[in-house]
């Protein structure tokens, strides 16, 4: 008997069932013809999916450790790390055991019951990052929009503002997400524009520039500043390296909260475990030395989990998170199992693995290898950073497609990156990344921008 089966292979089949069965259920020997290219699966996501991301034209299907392949089965070195997520590499395989141990259990209660890891995690998270509480959550925003939250509470029942009218100063050019209320204080018209009305009682400074902020503190009514330590959306903008210890300083003698967002540069990235940690010399574990600035409340996510689920938290001490009550803020999936084990795996891979001082060591490297790169073209003008999050900064005017253009040429050799704020790109590799494939991404780096042709 013969069945002849569009996009299939043509198989003569015996008319035994018993001869007939190894020929069903996932039995190999009846193979798709007709696998989707690139071309079909990007055509299927503009379809059907909302236009409100503009990828790279790569189609990617499996990742492990620095590499990623796409649907064709061709290797790219990634240089974006899922936006700092994927810190310790893809598909870790501590941190997806985690999970699938934990999902083969119990996955959710909600918060309406304990569960049996969520108190072993909240315990884990304090001792790690030196808070006696912590607030969890899902996303990088849902968990800012929680700071903002404890924040103005705090303001209210702890500072004495008046209700309605506390206000939280932020810095031009921040990245905190897209929320309705994120947005309200963003100076990124994509992000803005046509959806307001948006949440009052924000004011904006200049980032890195302590004489505003001190003018800006000086109204009674503030009750946090919310900073990135390093801007990363705004194209790896590292302030001056007494710029956090300043502005606490500044926050403590106003009773103000400094509230410090590393959804983007915490968990190793900058070369420490955070980026607050400063210019630090510490191993495995942060030491909180001289150069660390503690913030009133702490803000992570992406790379909490390792890239493998959504993770994020807000930590504070009592005084500050106790303002939160029952009924007040939470999340059904905040907290839930997997959450705890994959974050607890997530963070015992940054310790076991050093990456907060491999981070530190590889981006000194980096950076003197741009540097060098630089003095052979006139297409960069600067390479900035700190660890592994870098950028440099095309010689071409925001608006043009230079950048886009050289991310695309790095993509056809062999390495992903993408550009933010139209002539900026960032480069963010797993930290997880040996010294020879980091030569190696420096080597095709340069090969590009070399032979790159506007």
């Amino acid at each position: 008997m013969v069945f002849e089966l569009s996009g299939y292979e043509v198989i003569t089949f015996p008319l035994n069932w018993a001869d007939f069965s190894p020929y069903i259920c996932g039995n190999p020997k009846i193979k798709s013809t007709m696998a989707q290219s690139s071309t079909s699966l990007m055509a299927l996501e503009e379809k059907y999916g909302a236009h409100n991301y503009h990828p790279l034209p790569v189609v990617l299907d499996k990742g492990e450790g620095v590499y990623v392949w796409d649907v064709e089965g061709r290797r790219y070195y990634d240089f974006l790390s899922a936006y700092s997520a994927v810190n310790q590499g893809h598909c870790h395989p501590k941190i997806v055991g985690a999970m699938v141990e934990q999902a083969q259990t119990l996955t959710l209660t909600s918060r309406a019951f304990y569960n049996s890891k969520l108190g072993e995690y909240e315990k884990y998270m304090s001792e790690t990052f030196g808070f006696d509480k912590i607030l969890p959550m899902n996303s990088g925003a849902e968990a800012v929009e929680t700071a903002l939250k404890i924040a103005r509470k705090w303001g209210y029942e702890k500072k004495g503002v008046a209700e309605n009218s506390g206000i939280i100063v932020v810095c031009e050019g921040n990245f905190h997400g897209r929320t309705t209320t994120i947005i309200s204080f963003s100076d990124d018209p994509d992000a803005r524009n046509n959806f307001g009305p948006y949440t009052s009682g924000f004011v904006t400074v200049p980032y890195n520039d302590i004489a505003a902020l001190n003018f800006a503190l000086m109204n009674e009514n503030v009750v946090g500043f919310l900073v990135e330590p390093i801007q990363g959306e705004a194209g790896v903008n590292t302030p001056d390296a007494n710029f956090m210890a300043e502005a606490a300083a500044l926050c403590k003698e106003r009773n103000v909260l400094l509230i410090a967002d590393e959804v983007q540069t915490g968990i190793a990235r900058t070369g420490s475990l955070l980026a607050v940690c400063g210019d630090c010399s510490c191993g495995n574990t942060c030491e909180r030395g001289a150069t660390y600035t503690k913030p009133d409340l702490l803000i992570l996510g992406k790379a909490l989990s390792g890239g493998v689920y959504p993770v994020s938290a807000v930590l504070a001490d009592d005084p500050v998170m106790e303002v939160i009550k029952p009924g007040q803020h939470g999340s059904t999936f905040g907290g839930n199992p997997i959450a705890a084990k994959v974050a607890m795996a997530a963070l015992d891979v940054v310790k076991e693995e050093g990456l907060a001082p491999h981070a530190r060591a590889m981006g000194e490297h980096f950076r003197a290898a741009m540097n060098t790169i630089i003095g052979e073209t006139t297409l960069v003008t600067k390479v900035r950073g700190k660890g592994l999050l870098n950028a440099i900064i095309i010689n071409d005017s925001p608006d043009s497609a230079t950048a886009w253009n050289i991310c695309v040429a790095l993509k056809e050799n062999g390495l992903l990156a993408k550009p933010t704020h139209g002539n900026i790109i960032r480069f963010a590799p797993p930290l997880v990344m040996t010294k020879d494939q980091l030569d190696e991404c420096i080597a095709i780096i340069r090969t590009t921008l070399l032979n790159f042709k506007k």
